[in-house]
């Protein structure tokens, strides 16, 4: 590689390192460009995605333009697809590197813009992954503006009497929902609503609308969705037509009002996976394992004598909450497995209900006389979640929840820049990993909020307004609201709003449209250098 690149056009270095990405190598490289006068880099190596940004202040730091670097992916495009044909793969290797240097020859300085960030965020959701980041920020001494769409802070917290560690859940949401309350950064909003966002990350701009009908306008450089889940309604095993028949959320509402007939309950049943795992719903609801679990628990403290059952598919007590599983059963819970093809039956046996189901380990069918049937009901998304994404133009799968931009690199960051997510809103979670998250969105959000103003990057779409004939098309199909229609009745691109996707830019019918970094002149340069031949 190293030799083949020596004798390409404008090249005058060309040398291998190993880890190029190591704070030596980059040191290194500022000594090479003064040595050799270099006004271009390109490094074959990994993966841009992850390692661009990095060469690139290594660039400034030389007092270059860190748009005059390109990075070429020989890694995961052609050593790890090729593995086992290392000839073509070095060939393959040696066309990318000269593309790239080819395109290096085409590279221009580009000049990044700086905006104004205003301080303050805006948190939706007011359960407790919304409070927990709301707190963050204003104990920062960032001002927060909290909306609640229900008449009370808490969320799902509120139905919850203990996690499965035993913490009572009653008294630290309480006590969040005084802090929040009476915090002075932070303005709450109950029995509201927010509409119409416009701006870009550090600063943008929209309504919240209260059920009294007032409305008031708010400006904000980063925003928290935490919009929470809900406990599905369950169209199956009597649910709603015997009185035996209840979901956790009522199981644990029950326990918490003292109900005093549980501590007459003989037999109690739970039947996971109900609405979950199936073509509706083929996702795991992931707290409901862990959650019968510690039912089945607290209802042996209430009546010693219960005899519980789980009749499960997988029981799914992930981590470090296999002992309570494994407490469970040599407490005497017994779990019986199911298949999907084969689910247990209930049928109505007076006061109670006869639950049957395979007992794979006995080869045969038992008959479970249950005095509290409880079904682990699957999660849903909350109903807003949608008109949410389609206002702040942020992804959401086809389950309903929200999707971070990338699971390792940016797990709680949206692909619209200064939008952040938390707890159920992006799939159900337990309480613990929800206020973990809220933390983490809280801090990513204050990063931003902290500087006085934002630098965009440079590669961006521009317009030539001479060759644009408003036909929409651009305005149309951006997914980040990018391009408008100016006062000159041209197109343009808002810098801030814009992605460098290259969407607009590659359907412009007139070619009115360049991709800075990525021109119709810098791409058609690799593809006539890949075409060359004899090369």
């Amino acid at each position: 590689m190293v030799e083949h690149v020596k004798n390409l056009p404008n090249v005058v270095y060309a040398d291998e390192r190993l880890f190029t990405c190591s704070q030596d190598t980059q040191d290194g490289f500022l000594d090479i460009i003064k040595e050799y006068n270099l006004n271009r880099i390109v490094v074959s190596a990994c993966s841009p995605r992850t390692h661009e940004p990095m060469f690139q202040l290594t660039m400034e730091r030389a007092g270059l333009n860190p748009y005059l670097f390109t990075m070429t992916n020989i890694r995961d495009q052609c050593s790890w697809v090729h593995a086992s044909n290392k000839e073509r793969a070095t060939e393959k290797a040696k066309d990318l590197a000269r593309m790239a240097v080819a395109r290096a020859r085409k590279l221009y300085p580009l000049q990044k813009s700086k905006m104004e960030v205003v301080p303050r965020g805006l948190v939706l959701g007011g359960g407790v992954s919304g409070m927990t980041s709301a707190l963050n920020l204003a104990d920062q001494g960032f001002q927060v503006y909290f909306v609640e769409a229900s008449d009370q802070l808490g969320g799902n917290a509120l139905s919850i009497e203990k996690t499965i560690h035993g913490e009572q859940i009653r008294p630290f949401v309480d006590d969040l929902v005084v802090r929040v309350e009476k915090h002075g950064n932070i303005q709450v909003f109950k029995n509201s609503i927010f509409s119409d966002l416009s701006g870009h990350v550090g600063h943008f701009k929209g309504t919240i609308s209260q059920v009294d009908g007032s409305n008031q306008e708010i400006e904000f450089g980063a925003a928290i969705i935490a919009t929470g889940a809900m406990e599905s309604t369950p169209t199956e095993y009597l649910f709603g037509e015997h009185n035996a028949v209840g979901t956790q959320h009522s199981l644990e509402q029950r326990i918490m009002q003292e109900d005093p007939t549980l501590k007459d309950v003989q037999n109690a049943v739970f039947i996971q996976c109900v609405g979950s795992r199936c073509e509706e719903r083929p996702y795991c609801s992931k707290i409901c394992c862990s959650g019968s679990v510690r039912l089945a628990q607290r209802l042996r403290e209430i009546n010693p004598n219960v005899k519980n059952y789980i009749i499960y598919r997988d029981l799914r007590t992930y981590g470090l909450l296999e002992r309570y599983y494994e407490s469970e059963r040599r407490a005497g819970t017994v779990f019986i497995k199911y298949e999907p093809e084969n689910q247990p039956r209930v049928e109505a046996a007076g006061d109670r209900v006869n639950v049957t189901a395979h007992d794979p380990v006995l080869d045969e069918e038992i008959i479970i006389p249950a005095d509290v049937l409880t079904l682990a009901a699957a999660i849903d998304p909350a109903e807003s979640n949608k008109e949410l994404g389609q206002l702040f133009k942020v992804t959401i799968n086809s389950y309903g929840y929200f999707v971070e931009a990338h699971m390792k690199l940016r797990p709680v960051d949206f692909t619209t820049e200064g939008v952040f997510l938390a707890g159920l809103a992006h799939y159900p979670k337990p309480i613990d990993e929800s206020i973990a998250q809220a933390t983490a969105a809280a801090q990513r959000a204050s990063i931003l909020l902290s500087k006085k103003e934002m630098t965009f990057p440079g590669v961006v779409s521009k317009v030539d307004p001479d060759k644009c004939a408003v036909c929409l098309t651009c305005v149309r199909l951006c997914p980040y609201g990018a391009p408008y229609i100016n006062e000159n009745h041209k197109a343009e691109i808002v810098t801030a709003l814009c992605q460098g996707c290259g969407i607009c830019s590659s359907v412009c019918p007139g070619h009115a449209i360049q991709l800075q970094h990525f021109t119709d002149d810098q791409v058609y340069q690799e593809i006539d250098t890949l075409l060359e031949t004899g090369s």
